[in-house]
């Protein structure tokens, strides 16, 4: 089994076919794409291959050591300048077909009028070792 990280982004990705914000979508719209992402994830779940999952809020914030004895620096919470990743999901499959194949699935949930949004969802394998150096 290999574990793989799905990444929704919202802003930074390349747009989806049905590129409606979700802050304009009815409630309706709202509720069938939650329902579809709970679903999906049921349904990995009775398969063994759903790790976990979490919606994100849009604030965030960048850190970075900023020296001995200093403050770490940020940025702010600044969500308008940068990606916005709005969710993530680890799954645990056979192989990276399978996680391709899920990813898609996922890429299918509903958005503004029901129709399926199309969105781009990043897929990163989890780093199993660490890289060989050579020279």
């Amino acid at each position: 089994m290999a574990k793989y990280l799905l990444l929704k982004h919202y802003r930074g990705a390349p747009a989806p076919v049905n590129d409606v914000p979700m802050d304009k979508w009815t409630p309706e719209e709202v509720s069938a794409h939650i329902k579809y992402m709970n679903d999906f994830a049921a349904k990995l779940e009775q398969t063994g291959e759903f790790v976990d999952g979490q919606a994100l809020a849009p604030e965030g914030t960048w850190v970075s050591y900023d020296g001995p004895g200093r403050p770490p620096a940020t940025d702010g919470p600044f969500a308008e300048t940068k990606d916005l990743i709005a969710g993530w999901m680890i799954i645990d499959v056979d192989s990276y077909e399978r996680a391709v194949e899920l990813a898609g699935e996922l890429s299918a949930a509903p958005g503004a009028g029901g129709r399926p949004i199309h969105e781009w969802l990043e897929l990163r394998p989890f780093l199993h070792a660490a890289p060989t150096i050579t020279e």
